[in-house]
């Protein structure tokens, strides 16, 4: 059956571009956009085997749009020069593919695209259409699909008139409708003020069209029938302009869009024209566009996949010494409460599905002493996720030695948890559909029959056979393995452990602190109301906004489409003008901490061990970070004691244990006295001043006695703020003081520390030149942004250059702390346990007759974990409980 694909060529190079770190050729031409790109061509190639397919591009600026409305795309940054010069780099490579590409002047992709699906649905042929613009999803029908992309080049959901309906309750027809209202601010299409996305669906949902809604306009209320009244040609002018053309007078027919598969004649040519060397290789090309010698002798590998019981199981252990990879496959976002769907082991030649119910018989036990034998390397997906699902069913894991989804999160940490369908998009030409098209999503999530299970988890192990070898050449060529190899994988285990572990909560004393929250919101409430002079719905920003600027007539500071902002920025600037703004403030501090840390703690501890088991993600923060999730004990506010009371509840799980914590003591700015190698600085620490008098001494010109609280505090703000590249504004935000004076400030701090300064300047530079930034630990962090002709993309990426070098340093030292931390323990043959790693603080639940040798121990690993040009230092406490121990 005839099978179209067509791509909206602008809109995903444009994606690629910004999805894809920075890549060049040997000429310094950029080519990341074209990469992504064409990884994706090949990917949907591989998966779909299309019959015929196309690439759409615009021909120009100038549409017959703009004859209507001259503003159409008229607020559009201007195409950065490292993208424009990519698109006939594209363009060449698609015609050395043997890939169709349309465009023809007047006309917008879109339009082309357009006209064709309606061709298509006359012929009946069926056709997917992959864009990542929402205004597509018009073009739905029977015989059209929208493969919407949602992330980078990689994520593709598909929609057709049943997911439209099911997503908006619109028809695809409505979706102009949609845009009509609301507009496009990407296209310049103005819509109706005030109404966004909630408000169109809502009166759609009621009216049904642009039309109806303009109609019928008399039945609105209020400011809404002002607006639509008042814009009622905006909305049919934008309506018109958000309707793809479907009658473009294309010349080419069905015929020009045939696609007979690549042409290797010209498409190992065009690759190694770009240096797409990766891409030849998966496609076995060399760059005359032959077959390899490699590839000529290997043929086409079918997924060959035995479904393990007691017949083969004798057949199957005298293999496991052959097993290269693994998958596990659960399903459950919480690890700890995961389902196992069922196992593959992956030899080179054979794959072995392993059902869970089998897995869990006696007949079964070598399998599960293979799988938790910490000799046995072990290679796979996720193995940290798989630790803690097997560890749940009491089935015992060990021996991760190469896990692709943490490997693929140090090689491109921008782009947080990759799925292995993504990964496998990157790095391998083996067909692996989606998760989501096997098992379905959300409420129709369903395992499917024991074979599409079997091959589906069995192509998972081969795409993690084909990633492991290139991913270790690549975490090589960036110079990453001992960052991998020595780090990150002994960490996942050493986290994975903590996590099954735990920390004991007490309850009780949980629910008391719960009850005195909740008598401080009664009686917080009872004085606003007081106050206000009624009762109302302190939770309603609608309700609480009429309060304090209509009643009370407070100055409004801003507004939203729905009327007075009442967000926690406008009201910490209202607190000095109003006692009842500053009992708003504490009210929704203590109801924050009432629901999401005494009801939330109350709901994850575990009713078999009395404890919570967080779970730590490695792949999640661009910077290094651990994140902490199921419960996220990371957030915990401690500014406030109402915040530092729950830390009363972590307690010991075994009696007379103590808790001991250890908290590295201004790490970043010691990590940024290193690489700035400023004197001042290193001074400081090397001499163990306190840091913000010696700013405030150094910056105001004043000796020890003459810093006063206020020349301190600034000093503290402009010390934090370097580190995050603060700005004048944001410091001026910080010390509530005017810009000039905040800018001020922060150049006497460089005029005094020009280490600093010099660093700055020198680590944007380089930057610019390299597309990234690395830690000493040789992490890296690409800044595609770093070149933008936006000044405002432009600089967070420079400010994002200055500081991830010190913020992933300091990561990877509290990182490196646990690891050695870890051995430390198991050298000594100690009791004590590491639970839990909170931003620069590591807690442990200690033994008496542990206590006084963990008090020197940590402390003592902890200062030792990096060599710096400056003292690293950890400050010690223990008690009762983790309050106690802070």
């Amino acid at each position: 059956m005839d099978k179209l694909i067509v791509i909206d060529g602008n809109n995903i190079i444009y994606r690629a571009f910004f999805a894809m770190p920075p890549l060049s050729n040997a000429s310094g031409q950029q080519t990341n956009a074209v990469y992504g790109f064409t990884t994706m061509l090949l990917r949907l190639i591989d998966e779909h085997k299309p019959t015929h397919i196309m690439v759409a591009f615009d021909a120009g600026k100038e549409t017959f749009r703009h004859a209507d409305y001259q503003e159409y795309k008229g607020k559009r940054e201007k195409t950065p020069p490292e993208l424009s010069g990519q698109f006939p780099l594209l363009k060449e490579l698609l015609q050395g593919l043997g890939v169709p590409q349309f465009e023809i002047a007047g006309y917008e992709a879109d339009d082309i695209i357009g006209t064709l699906t309606r061709l298509a649905d006359q012929e009946k042929r069926q056709v997917m259409v992959v864009s990542g613009d929402k205004d597509m999803l018009q073009l739905a029908s029977e015989h059209v699909t929208i493969a919407m992309v949602r992330k980078g080049v990689t994520d593709i959901e598909p929609f057709g008139p049943a997911e439209i309906q099911e997503r908006y309750n619109l028809t695809p027809e409505q979706i102009i409708d949609l845009k009509g209202l609301m507009g496009d601010t990407s296209d310049n299409i103005p819509g109706i003020p005030g109404v966004g996305e909630k408000t169109a669906l809502k009166l759609l949902h009621e009216f049904g069209s642009v039309e109806q809604v303009l109609e019928r306009s008399d039945e609105l209320k209020g400011k809404m029938k002002e607006r639509v009244q008042e814009h009622a040609d905006s909305a049919v002018l934008s309506k018109k302009l958000a309707t793809i053309f479907r009658e473009v007078p294309l010349e080419q027919t069905w015929e020009d869009m045939k696609f007979d598969g690549l042409h290797p004649e010209t498409a190992g040519p065009a690759l190694a024209k770009l240096e797409f060397k990766s891409l030849l290789e998966r496609l076995k090309l060399d760059d005359g566009g032959t077959l390899s010698a490699e590839a000529a002798s290997q043929p086409e590998a079918e997924v060959q996949v035995s479904i393990v019981d007691e017949s083969n199981l004798t057949e199957v252990l005298s293999k496991l010494d052959e097993i290269k990879v693994l998958h596990v496959e659960t399903h459950g976002d919480n690890p700890h409460h995961a389902d196992v769907v069922g196992i593959v082991l992956a030899s080179a030649e054979q794959q072995y599905f392993i059902a869970y119910d089998f897995i869990k018989t006696e007949a079964a036990q070598p399998l599960r002493d293979w799988l938790g034998d910490s000799a046995v390397p072990k290679r796979g997906y996720d193995l940290h996720r798989i630790d803690l699902a097997l560890h749940s069913k009491n089935i015992a894991f060990a021996g991760a030695q190469f896990d692709v989804h943490l490997a693929g999160y140090l090689l491109d940490p921008t782009e947080a948890n990759q799925t292995l369908s993504s990964l496998a998009a990157k790095y391998s030409m083996s067909y692996l559909a989606s998760d989501e098209g096997v098992f379905g999503k959300g409420a129709k999530w369903k395992v499917p029959d024991q074979d599409t299970l079997s091959r589906h988890l069995a192509r998972k192990c081969a795409a993690v056979a084909q990633i492991v070898p290139l991913q270790e050449k690549e975490l090589s060529d960036n110079g990453m393995l001992p960052l991998f190899h020595e780090l990150e994988m002994p960490l996942s285990r050493i986290l994975a452990d903590m996590e099954k572990q735990g920390i004991a909560v007490n309850a009780d004393e949980l629910k008391e602190l719960g009850r005195e929250f909740e008598g401080q919101i009664a009686k917080l409430a009872a004085e606003i109301y007081e106050i206000a002079g009624t009762e109302f719905n302190l939770n309603s920003p609608k309700q609480l906004g009429e309060i304090l600027f209509v009643k009370l007539e407070l100055p409004a500071v801003k507004k939203t489409k729905t009327g007075f902002s009442t967000d926690a920025e406008v009201l910490e600037k209202l607190a000095p003008y109003h006692d009842i703004v500053r009992l708003i403030l504490q009210y929704r501090t203590i109801a924050k901490l009432q629901s999401t840390y005494v009801e939330g703690l109350l709901k994850e501890i575990s009713d078999v061990t009395g404890k919570v088991h967080t779970f730590y993600r490695q792949t999640i923060a661009a910077t290094g970070r651990l994140s902490s999730q199921y419960p996220n004990l990371q957030n915990i506010p401690i500014r406030l004691e109402e915040g530092r009371k729950l830390r009363k509840v972590f307690v010991p799980s075994e009696p007379g244990w103590s808790i001991l914590a250890a908290d590295y003591s201004q790490i970043e700015l010691r990590v940024l006295a290193h690489i700035s190698d400023d004197d001042r600085l290193k001074e400081a620490f090397v001499q163990d001043m306190d840091i913000h008098t010696k700013t405030a001494m150094d910056v105001f010109g004043v000796s020890p006695e003459e810093v006063d609280g206020n020349m301190r505090r600034s000093a503290k703000a402009v010390n934090f703020g370097i580190v995050y590249g603060i700005s004048d504004y944001g410091l001026s935000q910080n010390l509530n003081i005017p810009r000039k004076e905040a800018a001020k400030f922060i150049d006497q701090y460089f005029e005094v520390y020009q280490g600093v300064r010099r660093y700055m300047d020198e680590i944007v530079k380089q930057a610019r030149g390299d597309g990234y930034v690395k830690t000493l630990l040789e992490r890296r962090r690409y800044l595609p942004e770093i070149n933008a002709r936006n000044f405002n993309i432009r600089s967070f990426a420079e400010r994002t250059a200055m500081n991830t070098p010190i913020q992933g340093t300091a990561a990877d030292i509290i990182k490196l702390a646990m690891v050695k931390m870890d051995a430390a323990l198991a050298d000594n043959k100690l009791k004590s346990r590491m639970l839990l790693q909170v931003h620069d603080e590591l807690v442990f639940e200690v033994p008496p007759e542990e206590l006084e040798l963990m008090k020197k121990l940590v402390p003592e690993v902890m200062s030792q974990a990096l060599k710096l040009a400056v003292p690293l230092k950890s400050e010690v406490s223990y008690g009762e409980n983790w309050y106690e121990a802070k």
